[in-house]
Order: C-alpha cells, then structure tokens, then sequence
C-alpha cells in the first residue's frame, strides 16, 4: 500500500464533516438537511434522517485509522476507491451549500457512488478471508456509504425534475414519490445481484426509507404515500432476507 493514500484518507475523514457544517455550525450557505424543509417534497425525508452522514463519517475514519496503523494488505483493495469518494464528497458538500445547483449537485452524486460502489464490490471479493473489527469496519464504511448516496441520488431525481420544469414540490406528489422508490428498487437489486452482500446498504436504504415515510404521515398528511413508501421497504427489504444476495463473488 502506498504509505500516503491512509493519511489522505484520515484527512478526508475530518474533512467530510467539516465540509458538511459549513451551514449547520458557521451559518454558511445552506444547511443539506434543511434545503427542502417545509417543503411539503413527498419523497424527502425528515431532516433529521440525514443524521445517517454522522455514522458513516465515524465508519469511514475508524478504517482509515485501520489503514494508516494496520496496513494490511486486503486494504489496499479498497483505499482508493474511498480516497476517490471521499474527494468528490467534500466537493458535492461545498457545492451543494455554496452553490445551491440542483443539476450539479445531482450530477455529482453519480461519480461518489461509482467510487462507494467500487469500493463495496472490491470488499465483498475478499469477504470470505476471515473476520476483524477492522473488516467489520470497511463492510460498515464502503455499505453505509454505498445506501446512502444511492438514497440520496434518489430523492435527488423529483428535485431535478422541478429544476426543469414548472412543477412544484407538491405537483404530481404520487409520480414523485415513484420516481424516487423505483429507481432505488433497481439501484438495490443491482447492488445485490452485481456488487455486495452487505447489509449495511441495507440500514442506510431502511433509514431513508423511514425518513420518507414519515415526513409524508406526519408533516405533509399524504399517508397513503407514507403507506406505500413502507410497503416498497417491507417487500424490499424481505427479498433481501429470504432471497439472500449475490453479491460481487457470484455474480462473477
């Protein structure tokens, strides 16, 4: 392992959360969770769920002080790909407080889950090589990651839609809501099938899922959509249970 990428590692760990206060601690720009508060958006969650980011900050440094004292060679596997990750999320962070542009920010959530996706699919190759609370770890950092930048490229889709045209956030509210659950069903069967078996995708899904569901039975009283948002979860997350996953080393 090149003696320099866990260190950039360990910096980008801090300088995630840090990217990502700029609005919540300094008042700068606009705060990610806050950007469709009151909204009445069917297919956001409650602010609060984006508290998912804390986690996954604290997995992603637990590896890289793994990776940095450690060094053991399955990790060099995965570093990059989360250097890579962790690169483009400060970035999408900065942007989407300072610049407040939906298409890029959309855009820029695509190249994070390639990397968070690259990085799942080269850990769930070596799964079978024994168990450590670091690998617990990288299975926790590269799925966390993994689920909630696909949840958040799928919320993002009724926002961009919005951007373009002259609909407002509760126009349409059920082709919305659709167009959030079924791409992220399909993002989640191919998850499954082609990249990893980890169920740490699956507590970051759940949790967005969750967030859904109850903004709309609790603060925008549209229940039915609330209802159907945790029948999606409920069928999703049960074909994971009694299905099982395919995941990188099978689907090769």
């Amino acid at each position: 392992m090149q003696r320099h990428r866990p260190l950039i590692l360990i910096l980008l760990a801090l300088l995630q959360p840090l990217s990502g206060a700029l609005a919540p601690l300094l008042d700068i720009g606009t705060s990610i969770g806050n950007a469709t508060r009151d909204s009445g958006a069917p297919e956001q969650p409650l602010p609060v769920f984006f508290s998912i980011w804390s986690l996954i900050f604290l997995a992603y440094f637990g590896f890289a002080l793994f990776a940095t004292f450690r060094r053991e060679p399955w990790m060099e596997r995965i570093v990059m790909p989360l250097v890579i990750a962790g690169m483009l999320n400060v970035v999408w962070m900065l942007s989407a407080q300072l610049i407040v542009s939906q298409p890029l920010d959309f855009l820029l959530l695509f190249p994070i889950a390639a990397a968070a996706w690259v990085s799942a699919w080269r850990f769930d190759r070596m799964r079978g090589m024994g168990g450590s609370i670091a690998k617990l770890t990288a299975d926790m950092t590269t799925g966390l990651l993994s689920g909630w930048i696909t949840v958040a490229a799928a919320i993002s889709i009724p926002l961009t839609v919005r951007h373009f045209t002259s609909l407002g956030p509760t126009d349409q509210p059920w082709l919305m809501l659709w167009a959030t659950l079924v791409p992220a069903a399909l993002a989640t069967w191919a998850y499954t099938r082609f990249i990893s078996r980890s169920l740490w995708f699956y507590v970051a899904l759940g949790w967005g899922l969750l967030g859904i569901l109850l903004n709309n039975w609790t603060i925008t009283d549209m229940n039915w959509l609330a209802i159907m948002t945790g029948v999606v979860g409920v069928i999703v997350l049960s074909l994971r249970l009694t299905r099982g996953a395919h995941g990188a080393v099978q689907a090769a």
